[in-house]
């Protein structure tokens, strides 16, 4: 019998680990017996980490020394304006990366977001082999949001090989999640896969029955989630402790987290009752307490939940159905549990979501079905067409760019463009490829660049360059540029952050600080 593959959804605010038993999930509770662990990693004084719930329970006491959260940050770049409002949000200390990714200081050492998530997927993988009795627990398959571009695939592949974990496949949040309810083992059927998280929000329409699950379009914010409906309940908190004290909290930054702590506690309440009452003495110095109702809490994230469902109309748009051609709803990630949020989706719908399996777990449940039929652990083979999320994109002259792959494209998939010199007797040509809907390059995702030549040296446009993009079954993205005259060839896998390989894992996952005992 082949080792078991983990299905593993490595979450904003928490994430979990399944395992396939006997064909039947089994979620995997961490080593205080919760099934969700916090996606929080604390840096003690003697150099060792606390990783998971522990971690978020003190954070009020190390607030720069406890990294949160940190998934909305992972391959971006550091002049993102995601960083620039993280900084703005963070308790923990940022730093731009001179190769243009974004670090966590602590102390003397800069930290990339890959070892961040390494230390959580470090913590999961131990729980499943204390579950499982073995150490031969080295296989994944690890979910991402279906709007996540290479940059961000990339990263949480490394993040997953620095853990030592092989990734067999990163696989997007919303079609895991059709897996679970068991879609693709029915008769045809049209799903929409609501997946609102602690850090994201993206939509997915699929086309599922007999063993095939078809995307037909996806969209989606990678900086809209539960995290934002806490910073509106921040904010009111905040003003209220100003107005009456003269002081903003915010700019403390251990009241700031405590804030954050309240906030999301309260947000959590507030889908059981219709009051919660939060005592701010700690916070504001004096005797407080502020009963928050679901009414003002509705009025707070109003502006979140229409922002969602404006993508549900824009991906409902490209794939060119209508909500009353949906069979199915299915509700992901945490944030879908306000009970506002669950009566958008109900209105917007004009049906009852599926809500059978508990949201937060969903998604792990479903990669570890998927993680199953990639191994001889299971018969059921899952034929998954996915699509690429957004435009691959090829810049050109004067700072505009060319579609080359469009958005909700098939993959895996390739496509070819032939390009001439701009330039007489130009012997370098720069590839950059971008990501992104706009035609400026300004307006998109840079994915990474490299120079191609020498070449013929030639008058302006008698050079060709064939340029072949291609998007792999994670999503990842290689590009390679042939001259035509020559035959010659280079290529790279395209990403923001260092190349990671074997020499520099091995070496990332050596210099990952001991969990704490």
């Amino acid at each position: 019998m082949s080792p078991p593959v983990l299905g593993i959804d490595l979450g904003t605010s928490n994430s979990v680990v399944s395992v396939l038993e006997a064909n039947r999930p089994t979620v995997i509770a961490n080593q205080d017996g919760e099934l969700t662990t916090a996606s929080c990693v604390a840096f003690l004084p003697n150099g060792s980490v606390l990783v998971g719930n522990p971690a978020r329970a003190g954070i009020g006491q190390r607030p720069e020394r406890t990294v949160r959260s940190s998934k909305r940050l992972v391959g971006r770049s550091s002049a993102s304006n995601e960083v620039t409002k993280a900084q703005q949000e963070m308790a923990f200390s940022l730093l731009a990366n001179p190769q243009g990714d974004v670090r966590v200081q602590i102390d003397d050492r800069a930290y990339r977001l890959e070892e961040i998530a390494a230390m959580i997927l470090r913590d999961l993988a131990s729980s499943a082999k204390s579950y499982l009795g073995s150490e031969d627990v080295k296989t994944a398959v690890i979910t991402v949001p279906a709007y996540f571009n290479d940059n961000q695939r990339q990263a949480t592949r490394n993040a997953a090989m620095i853990a030592g974990l092989e990734p067999l496949r990163i696989l997007n949040e919303p079609t895991a999640a059709a897996l679970a309810y068991g879609y693709g083992d029915q008769e045809a059927k049209r799903v929409a896969v609501f997946d609102f998280g602690g850090g994201t929000f993206d939509l997915s329409i699929l086309e599922m029955g007999a063993g095939v699950l078809e995307v037909l379009a996806t969209g989606g914010d990678t900086y809209l989630g539960g995290d934002d409906m806490d910073r509106m309940i921040v904010d009111d908190l905040a003003e209220k402790i100003l107005k009456k004290t003269g002081r903003d909290p915010r700019e403390d930054p251990a009241a700031r987290a405590v804030l954050w702590d309240l906030a999301e506690k309260s947000k959590r309440e507030l889908s059981e009752h219709e009051t919660v009452e939060i005592d701010l003495e700690v916070i504001a110095g004096i005797p407080m307490v502020y009963g928050l109702t679901r009414h003002r809490f509705n009025e707070l994230v109003t502006p979140l939940i229409e922002r969602s469902l404006e993508i549900c109309g824009e991906v409902l748009k490209e794939a060119e159905t209508g909500t009353h051609l949906i069979d199915g709803v299915v509700l992901v990630g945490g944030t879908t549990r306000v009970p506002a949020v669950r009566e958008a989706v109900r209105r917007y719908f004009r049906r009852e979501p599926d809500t059978g399996i508990d949201p937060d777990l969903v998604v792990s449940v479903g990669a570890a079905i998927y993680g199953a039929s990639l191994s001889d652990q299971s018969r059921a083979q899952q034929i998954l067409l996915d699509v690429t999320p957004l435009t691959l994109r090829l810049g050109t002259v004067q700072k505009f760019t060319e579609a080359i792959i469009e958005k909700n494209a098939p993959i895996p998939t390739e496509r070819t463009r032939t390009f001439v010199t701009s330039r007489d007797q130009q012997e370098y040509v720069a590839i950059r490829v971008f990501q992104g809907e706009s035609e400026f390059q300004s307006e998109n995702t840079l994915l990474g660049e490299f120079a191609f030549g020498p070449l013929q040296q030639a008058p302006r446009g008698q050079v060709e360059i064939d340029v072949t993009f291609e998007i792999d079954p994670n999503g990842l993205v290689r590009v390679t540029a042939t001259d035509c005259q020559t035959g010659r060839a280079a290529s790279a896998n395209v990403r923001l952050s260092v190349k990671m390989d074997e020499k520099s894992v091995s070496q990332a996952t050596s210099a990952l600080p001991k969990a704490s005992s």
